[in-house]
């Protein structure tokens, strides 16, 4: 019990010091005003005329005045960034048919390396320890025994995930394709010519004069990007609209060798993809589910390391792959510090920037011997979505942030239920939240995606609107929700 009370004295200190330093400002101002007020209501009204008086105003001075007013009050609202809204989105439901249980992928393994016994146990144990479920889909080119990873079956699954995101955004928000004024499609290692955004327009017949872009190459954390370059467009175009698309085909990057470090992919990355209509017309801000506040990138790519630990390349045999070098945690480690130095100013309330700061200034100035103090970025963000790389990703990230096992079930939920969906796997964890009753109006969120090159990319969103419930059918968990969350055990026996 002395202990309990001694916890919960601390606590109510921190609580306190927190609300002191957070509206320091209101108790400075507040005692000022009251003071100015106090003094106004005691002075003779005869005195304020003289004062008046005493100025000399003539009608020259006050128009210039109004006019100076009303020219600063112009250029303010000019000036300002334009608000972008996350009107909607849509994420694509496997259909069942793409279903690869874990006894489905052994089987595959065990006949595809049948000559390669190790390589088959590498990736067992890896299934066993990878915190997905037996309900992840992979495309139906990779079900053929062995895989054909041919253009057009490569064509046919980006139809599948595209078009299937692309019909249940239209369908939510009541879109027609032809006032979508900019398209931005993301796919990092399927990149065809024409290339996929040329597809989408194909396929809804877009308008001549659309405003497209196709990114590849840039790993997981190219959906943020894409946003980012939707939000940099649509701050030179008024009254405008722009829909992201974020994907990634497997059909042609499935890996057939047997380096144990390229066969992770197979084992983690599976099908999916969302569609984001962003818009920075007033007439939407009534409907949308989410403002932009803020996206931070960290690209590490200057440093060797960094740009080599993860890398499409040939194994010795020839045959092609994704290579994720033991250092990848490591690397991730650090651009995730540098992301943190730069987003921190902006979102964390001023008691953690000022302890922060002096905690610094004691390791610094002062030699002292003291651990680095760890914001709580609980006090900034009531969600956080972490890319769903893998179990490892989520772990780290949850002790480094001090999170707990509430803050980081979106991403455990999804990476369970959908695998590592690349880009899109944000918008999964976005939609279980949703699912599950927890976004409030005001609520903020925290999106932190890793990529290939290296990079660290947040996007921090304000939801502005309650979503109710139920979630509408186009919602990834609407036939499953009620299931989760599950106990995901450390290691499932095969």
């Amino acid at each position: 019990m002395p202990e309990n009370s001694h916890s919960i004295k601390l606590r109510y200190v921190k609580l306190g010091y927190q609300y002191l330093v957070n509206n320091i400002l209101t108790f400075l101002l507040v005692p000022i005003m009251a003071t100015i007020l106090i003094q106004f209501l005691q002075s003779n009204p005869n005195d304020l005329l003289n004062f008046y008086n005493s100025l000399s105003l003539t009608s020259i001075h006050l128009v210039c005045s109004l006019f100076l007013i009303s020219y600063v009050t112009t250029c303010y609202i000019m000036s300002r960034p334009r608000t972008i809204y996350l009107v909607d989105y849509a994420c694509f439901r496997p259909p069942i048919t793409c279903r690869i249980p874990f006894a489905s992928f052994m089987e595959h393994a065990h006949l595809i390396l049948s000559s390669e016994p190790k390589s088959v146990r590498f990736q067992m144990k890896i299934l066993e320890r990878s915190g997905l479920s037996e309900e992840t889909a992979l495309p139906p080119a990779m079900h053929y025994i062995p895989p054909t990873p041919t253009m057009d079956l490569a064509r046919e699954e980006a139809e599948l995930v595209i078009f299937s995101a692309m019909d249940s955004l239209l369908a939510k928000t009541g879109l027609k394709p032809k006032d979508i004024d900019v398209l931005v499609v993301n796919c990092s290692l399927f990149s065809p010519t024409p290339s996929l955004s040329a597809m989408v327009i194909n396929k809804y017949k877009l308008r001549s004069n659309i405003k497209s872009f196709n990114l590849s190459g840039m790993g997981c954390s190219a959906g943020v990007i894409s946003i980012d370059l939707a939000r940099d467009i649509l701050q030179q175009y008024p009254n405008s609209n722009a829909v992201v698309i974020s994907t990634e085909i497997l059909t042609p990057n499935g890996y057939l060798g047997k380096e144990r470090s390229m066969l992770l992919t197979n084992c983690l990355f599976r099908m999916g993809g969302a569609a984001i209509l962003l818009s920075n017309r007033k007439s939407d801000r009534g409907r949308a589910k989410y403002r932009l506040v803020h996206i931070v990138r960290t690209h590490k790519g200057g440093d060797d390391k960094s740009f080599r630990c993860v890398q499409q390349q040939e194994d010795p045999e020839g045959k092609v792959g994704i290579n994720l070098c033991i250092d990848l945690m490591q690397v991730a480690g650090e651009a995730l510090k540098s992301n943190i130095t730069t987003i921190g100013p902006l979102v964390l309330p001023a008691s953690e920037q000022l302890l922060f700061l002096l905690t610094l200034i004691c390791r610094k100035l002062f030699k002292s011997k003291m651990k680095p103090y760890i914001p709580d970025f609980k006090l900034a963000f009531e969600h956080f979505c972490i890319h769903a790389g893998g179990r490892a990703v989520i772990d780290e990230l949850q002790n480094n942030l001090q999170l707990s096992a509430e803050h980081v079930e979106a991403s455990r939920m999804a990476l369970y239920r959908f695998g590592n969906t690349s880009s899109s796997s944000l918008w999964y964890e976005m939609s279980y939240i949703e699912a599950k009753g927890r976004m409030k109006k005001g609520d903020r969120i925290w999106q932190i995606a890793f990529g290939s090159g290296f990079k660290c990319n947040s996007a921090v969103w304000k939801c502005n609107r309650t979503i109710k419930l139920p979630v509408d059918d186009h919602n990834p968990w609407a036939d499953c929700i009620d299931r989760y969350p599950v106990d995901i055990p450390d290691v499932v026996r095969l």
